[in-house]
């Protein structure tokens, strides 16, 4: 790592990783794999004709926050705000709402929904200001290392919080033992809190904050409405940085596919395909595991053959993953396996794919941030990416219409569209050295 040492020390490094490891609990536990299962199963009505879609009202509620509120706060970041105050607050809200899910239980559908909305929100907000910091610790060279190292170490949260909660906390027989299997998910909410705030200390600590110096007349003005409406003019800020989001449009669609996988896997492992809770731990340790080598190692690739390259690359594993999930059953029948085993090979497939895609386009944003629009740049991040959610989050719907299985065509086209446009962005190479070249010193 003393490559990474030229505009960061390794310390710092670290501490930003931290809170990929730390932040990883959260969704993953209470997003993807575990809450979301059980909010399907025994919070939401066992009579209800509804139920994948109440958790999409949720995402989508949540997204539209953020995705409103991304912008406005890479504004501030802009004009001089303190990262790390933004990011404290952001961690204290998702924490400690997140807590209050101990509350919810069977029945309390619009409750739940309320929390989820709070703490994802934060979550996502979290998330953007925190990549913000990237471009101060990396050179243009290893941006796509220290991104992958980053985002691949954050599956070391995710598999740390997985053992901590289903084979730590939930053990109860949800048969045999409903009151004590629901006890102990909202108990589970509780640890996963204090597992966040702990885990990301060392990023307040070990993390400098470097300021922008901006006139003072921007940072008068930053704290007019007119200011802040302006960042959510996407047709102004486009033409401020038009190769940006010639990728964000590209992103927004392929995205959208990564983040189907991400918010409904617990759902369609349990409802579609009968997995038990051992089966989900199993499927979610082979993807944890996949993604953390994959982050890393198209990490390391990209330095040699550049982002855009390795993003095409992994948009074809990712559609030969979601095809053979459409598939699983005769496919299964045809090499005389059973759909588990099928089904986590796949899982190590799209696990391998799922770090690398979301680093080498964090990677991207910040070669291809314009001089002092560091925080900016991450906001419209943040903000594409949460309209790949709300994108996302119609599987849902489209699921209880049509079934989960044939919604999964939905996602393979959602990559086969983001691969097409990705294919009409060129010169990201000559545009990404040009930004960081004639940065204002």
């Amino acid at each position: 790592m003393a490559e990474l040492q030229r505009n960061a020390r390794k310390r710092e490094i670290f501490g930003w990783a931290m809170y990929d490891i730390a932040n990883q609990a959260y969704t993953t536990i209470v997003i993807s794999f575990v809450y979301s299962a059980f909010f399907v199963a025994y919070i939401v009505p066992a009579d209800s004709v509804w139920r994948d879609a109440y958790w999409s009202i949720a995402i989508i509620g949540s997204t539209l926050l953020a995705m409103v509120l991304s912008p406005i706060v890479g504004y501030w970041i802009d004009q001089g705000v303190s990262k790390k105050r933004l990011l404290a607050w952001s961690t204290a809200v998702c924490a400690s709402f997140t807590c209050t899910l101990y509350w919810v239980g069977p029945g309390d559908i619009w409750w739940g929904i309320a929390i989820i909305l709070i703490t994802n929100t934060a979550w996502m907000l979290g998330e953007a200001i925190m990549s913000a910091f990237l471009p101060q610790l990396a050179t243009r060279k290893n941006m796509g290392l220290v991104s992958g190292l980053g985002w691949g170490l954050g599956y070391i949260g995710g598999f740390v919080s997985m053992v901590m909660v289903s084979l730590m906390i939930i053990r109860a027989d949800p048969d045999t033992a409903t009151e004590q299997y629901i006890s102990q998910h909202q108990w589970a909410m509780i640890a996963i809190s204090i597992y966040f705030v702990i885990v990301a200390i060392p990023t307040f600590v070990l993390v400098r904050e470097r300021l922008p110096t901006p006139k003072p007349k921007l940072v008068k003005e930053s704290g007019s409405w007119r200011q802040w409406l302006r960042t959510l003019n996407l047709a102004e800020q486009q033409k401020l940085q038009p190769l940006l989001f010639k990728f964000f449009w590209a992103f927004l669609f392929y995205m959208a596919g990564v983040q189907v996988v991400v918010k409904f896997i617990g759902i369609y492992s349990t409802g579609e395909l009968g997995l038990s809770q051992q089966d989900l731990v199993a499927v979610f340790l082979a993807t944890q595991f996949s993604a953390l080598f994959g982050a890393i190692a198209f990490g390391v690739i990209e330095r040699y053959i550049g982002a855009r390259k390795v993003l095409f690359v992994v948009i074809a594993l990712w559609i030969i993953a979601i095809s053979g999930m459409y598939g699983i059953h005769g496919l299964a029948a045809a090499i005389n396996w059973s759909v588990r085993d099928v089904f986590l090979i796949i899982a190590l497939l799209a696990g391998t794919g799922i770090g690398s895609i979301q680093a080498s386009s964090r990677s991207l944003v910040a070669l291809l941030a314009g001089p002092r629009r560091d925080g900016s740049a991450f906001g419209l991040w943040g903000m594409f990416n949460r309209l790949a959610m709300l994108l996302a989050a119609t599987f849902g719907i489209v699921a209880d219409l049509f079934s989960r299985q044939n919604a999964l065509l939905l996602v393979i086209s959602f990559f086969v569209i983001g691969a097409v446009l990705l294919a009409r962005v060129h010169g990201l190479s000559q545009a990404s050295r040009q930004a960081r070249e004639t940065e204002v010193p």
